[in-house]
C-alpha cells in the first residue's frame, strides 16, 4: 500500500492533484459498489445539500447527486475495510508530509443519469477543518461517452479526470475549484475529506 500512497502524494506535489488508479483492491471495490447499490435500492440515500450542518440547503440547479454517509457504527465489513485503508493512508500522510490530519468523513455518492455538480470549493466559509478532498471511483467499464468527468480548475488550465473504477483523486479542499460534468449513466463514488 505504501507504493500506492507514495504515488498519490507524489502526483499531488507535482500537480496539486494526486491521482492513482489502484487505491482500492479489486475485491473491495466490487463489494463497496454492491453495498452502495443495495443501500440505494433500499432508499437509504438522500439528496445532497450545499453547505455544512449550520448552512445546509439543497439546490438542484447546483448539484443533483444523492449521498449516504459511511460510519463504523454501521458495522458493515466493507465500509470498515475502507476505513482501515484510509487510516493507513492518514498515518502515511502525517508521517511523510506532517499534514496534521486528525479525522475524516466519507460518503457514498450516486449521480443518476443527467446529474451534475457545478463548480465549487470543498471547504466551508465558516469552517476550515476540511484539509484534503478525496474521491474514489466505483465505476467498472466506464466509457468516454458516459460523461461524468471531474473537471478541476487550475489557474492556467482545466484537468479532466474520468471516474474510472478504483481511481483515487486527492487535492487541497481550500485551493482548487472543481465540478462534476453531466453524467449520461449512473456514476458511483466514495467522496470525503481529511480533517485537521
Amino acid at each position: 500500500m505504501q507504493k500506492i500512497f507514495s504515488k498519490l502524494i507524489d502526483s499531488f506535489i507535482d500537480n496539486k492533484v494526486g491521482v492513482t488508479d489502484d487505491f482500492l483492491t479489486s475485491s473491495l471495490a466490487i463489494n463497496l459498489k454492491q453495498n452502495l447499490i443495495e443501500l440505494y435500492a433500499a432508499q437509504q440515500f438522500r439528496n445532497a445539500g450545499i453547505g455544512n450542518e449550520q448552512l445546509v440547503r439543497q439546490n438542484q440547479l447546483i448539484r443533483s447527486d444523492q449521498i449516504y454517509w459511511l460510519d463504523r457504527k454501521h458495522n458493515n465489513s466493507y465500509e470498515n475495510s475502507f476505513f482501515d485503508c484510509i487510516d493507513r493512508f492518514v498515518i502515511y500522510l502525517n508521517a511523510t508530509c506532517y499534514a496534521g490530519i486528525t479525522g475524516y468523513e466519507f460518503h457514498y455518492a450516486l449521480y443518476e443519469n443527467g446529474s451534475f455538480y457545478k463548480k465549487h470549493l470543498d471547504q466551508f466559509q465558516n469552517d476550515g477543518s476540511r484539509k484534503y478532498s478525496m474521491i474514489i471511483y466505483l465505476n467498472a467499464d466506464w466509457k468516454d461517452s458516459d460523461g461524468g468527468e471531474l473537471c478541476i480548475h487550475h489557474s492556467d488550465h482545466l484537468q479532466m479526470i474520468s471516474p474510472l473504477n478504483r481511481t483515487c483523486v486527492f487535492f487541497q479542499s481550500s485551493e482548487l475549484e472543481h465540478e462534476v460534468l453531466l453524467t449520461n449513466t449512473n456514476r458511483l463514488s466514495i467522496t470525503g475529506w481529511l480533517k485537521g
